[in-house]
């Protein structure tokens, strides 16, 4: 069967003419591939999912209930373009309660679709061809593909355990410096767990000043923060004159697929953002604003969230070093970043992917594998278990499997 026309019509940047004819397969349809057939192979034997990477509950009663309220509310039933106030008001707050950081709502704050969307949309703002985006290694790419997307290049910052999983600006080249536009950084840091200390922020400050780079901090997992309190980017002195921090409501609130979030920082940095996404949607629909802004206002809730996941971490570490895993308490998100097995039964494995394949297809153990900064597994507590007795039965049965492979480190 012949091509269609518009084959030789896709933009290069994402692939151009032999755009839909590679065989590559992108590491998370492979781990889903790997379940399938797992599932498949064995239907007997539970699939136990550590590779979930999304809360398994569902948002609070109180935001639902304050949901099916604001869904009824005819006032709520248009476009919401840039936002409601009443949103940006409930993030000024909660910035000032949980961090201390003054706000103001209508230049300084502005709603975005998810974290997701503000990090796709960000680089519109600032990449021209040639132009340079600094991303940490290994993480989420959205920011970077769509800074390709304009002709801009990524340069990576890998995390390495040996830097405490920090990046390392001393080893950027010069010529690369002279190009970048945007650093992207993620703490806490998916999927490490590193939460990033006060001296680094302050290091992150000089370094831009210097360099005059605009900083862009993902703060998605922030409220998911178990190695003291929470900690903004923005609490930084400095911070507001280099960049904007991104939060979202999916991991500390269970909103999950709710599609809300906020950039906020410096003024004119928050207007270009509001001037891009202007171009691209018309607003979150405002009764999730307006349910989400409660449940910002109700401090007790993503402190349920974190007790719980903090709960399942302790337990899933415990059971992983008695399997024979170098691992400890990350210091936050819902992930345990570790080092993967070199062999199991005999069987040598050449990178963590080969581990995560042989965990699945041996005993239906799911992890997600990470080869871009060394050899590691990452585990999250996102499964689903009903109550503190299923977790423990979960856990129990992981151990035993675990310790039939045989695992060599």
């Amino acid at each position: 069967m012949s091509d269609p026309y518009f084959q030789q019509l896709f933009a290069d940047r994402i692939g151009g003419a032999n755009y839909g004819k590679g065989t590559e397969i992108y590491k998370f349809e492979k781990i889903k591939r790997a379940k399938r057939k797992a599932l498949a192979d064995f239907p007997d034997r539970r699939l136990l999912d550590f590779g979930i990477g999304e809360n398994d509950g569902m948002a609070p009663a109180p935001v639902r209930e304050q949901m099916a309220r604001e869904i009824n509310q005819p006032e709520n039933r248009g476009y919401a373009d840039n936002g409601v106030l009443a949103f940006k008001e409930a993030v000024a707050r909660f910035m000032q309660r949980e961090y201390g950081v003054e706000l103001d709502p209508k230049t300084e704050i502005n709603h975005c679709i998810g974290s997701k969307t503000a990090l796709a949309i960000l680089p519109a703002c600032f990449i021209n061809p040639g132009d340079v985006t600094l991303m940490t290694v290994p993480g989420y790419p959205v920011a970077g593909t769509h800074t390709t997307y304009y002709g801009g290049s990524v340069f990576k910052l890998p995390l390495l355990a040996e830097n405490d999983f920090l990046p390392d600006f001393d080893a950027i080249p010069a010529d690369i410096l002279s190009r970048t536009k945007l650093l992207v950084i993620n703490y806490p840091n998916s999927p490490t767990g590193k939460v990033a200390p006060a001296e680094f922020f302050e290091q992150v400050v000089a370094f831009a000043k210097k360099h005059s780079i605009v900083v862009v901090q993902d703060a998605a997992h922030t409220m998911l923060t178990y190695e003291g309190p929470p900690r903004s980017f923005l609490q930084t002195p400095g911070a507001k004159e280099v960049g904007v921090e991104v939060h979202s409501l999916s991991k500390g609130f269970d909103m999950i697929g709710w599609r809300i979030g906020w950039v906020c920082g410096h003024p004119l940095l928050v207007q270009a953002f509001a001037d891009a996404k202007d171009n691209c949607d018309s607003g979150q629909f405002i009764a999730i604003q307006k349910a989400a802004a409660g449940a910002l206002d109700d401090a007790s809730l993503p402190v349920q969230t974190r007790t719980k996941y903090q709960r399942r971490l302790e337990k899933l570490v415990a059971v992983l070093k008695r399997c024979g895993f170098v691992c400890s308490m990350p210091g936050g998100t819902y992930f345990l970043y570790t080092k993967s097995p070199v062999s199991a039964g005999g069987v040598t494995f050449a990178n963590a992917q080969a581990a995560g394949e042989h965990l699945i297809t041996q005993q239906s153990i799911v992890t997600v594998p990470w080869d871009d900064a060394g050899s590691f597994l990452r585990f999250s507590v996102t499964y689903e278990a009903a109550d503190e007795a299923a977790e423990d039965e979960l856990m129990a049965e992981t151990e035993a499997r675990l310790k039939q492979l045989d695992l060599k480190f």
